[in-house]
C-alpha cells in the first residue's frame, strides 16, 4: 500500500460531521482526555524514546504534553487549535495555532526538530498522509516520531467516533508497514491495549453509570489495538 498523497481514496478520510474544526475548538477545554494509567504509560514511553536536551514538536497539542517532568528539552514547540490551551501548557517554549485539516503543511523550516510527538489525535486528521510527510520534512536526520494511537476494527464503533469504517488499520504489522512506507525506520510498535485502553473503558463504566453497559462494551471492542509507536527518520 503506497502512502503517496493522491493514491489513497479521499472517502477514507471523510467525516460524518464536516463542520470546521475551529468551531469545536473555539472554547478551551482544560481537561485530560486520557486517564491516569494511560498518562503514566505515555510519559514513560516519551522518557524512553525522546532524547533529553533535544528540540521537540508536540503536534496537535493542548494544555498538557505528558512529557516527563524530570527530563529537560532544549525546545518544546506546540502546534494546536486553541491559543488559551497552548498558553496554559507549562512545557511549551513556543506555540502556534494551526488547523492541520485546513492546511496540512507545518509552519516550520526543514530539519527543525529532533522529535515529533502526537497523542491520540491522528484519527482526527483528514489529511494524515500529507501531515506525516510534513513530519518527515521538519525532523532532522535520525529524528524520532512518537505516537499514541488507536487502531479501529472494521465494524462501526457504536457511533461514538466520527470515522468511516475504512479509516482503520486492523493489525500491528500493517501499522509498521505504513510507517516504513512513509520513510521511517527503527520502527517500534507496542500493543498497550491492556495497560491503557481497557483501564480507560473501565473508568468510563465507573464514571458514566447511567450509560447502557452495551454502549461502553461496543466502544471498547471497536478498538482493536491501543498503540505506542516510535520510528526514526531514515
Amino acid at each position: 500500500m503506497t502512502t503517496e498523497p493522491d493514491a489513497l481514496p479521499r472517502a477514507w478520510f471523510a467525516r460524518i460531521d464536516p463542520s470546521p474544526d475551529a468551531l469545536f475548538y473555539a472554547a478551551p477545554r482544560l481537561v485530560n482526555h486520557i486517564d491516569d494509567a494511560t498518562i503514566a504509560a505515555l510519559t514513560d514511553y516519551y522518557r524512553e524514546v525522546l532524547p533529553p536536551g533535544s528540540a521537540i514538536l508536540d503536534l496537535m497539542s493542548s494544555w498538557v504534553s505528558h512529557l516527563p517532568a524530570d527530563v529537560s528539552f532544549d525546545r518544546v514547540a506546540g502546534l494546536g487549535m486553541n491559543a488559551d490551551e497552548l498558553a496554559a501548557n507549562p512545557r511549551l517554549s513556543d506555540s502556534c495555532v494551526h488547523d492541520l485539516n485546513l492546511c496540512p503543511e507545518l509552519p516550520y523550516p526543514p530539519q527543525s526538530f529532533d522529535g515529533v510527538l502526537n497523542a491520540v489525535s491522528v484519527q482526527y486528521l483528514v489529511h494524515p498522509v500529507e501531515v506525516f510527510a510534513e513530519v518527515r520534512r521538519v525532523l532532522r536526520p535520525g529524528g524520532t516520531i512518537a505516537l499514541a494511537d488507536m487502531l479501529f476494527n472494521d465494524r462501526e464503533p457504536a457511533g461514538l467516533w466520527l470515522l468511516p469504517a475504512a479509516n482503520s488499520i486492523g493489525n500491528l504489522d500493517n501499522y509498521r508497514d505504513l510507517l516504513a512506507e512513509a520513510g521511517f525506520d527503527a520502527i517500534d510498535v507496542q500493543d498497550a491495549t491492556d495497560s491503557c485502553w481497557r483501564p480507560y473503558c473501565a473508568l468510563l463504566r465507573r464514571t458514566f453509570t447511567e450509560w447502557p453497559r452495551g454502549k461502553i462494551d461496543a466502544l471498547e471492542e471497536s478498538v482493536s489495538h491501543y498503540v505506542l509507536a516510535s520510528a526514526r527518520k531514515a
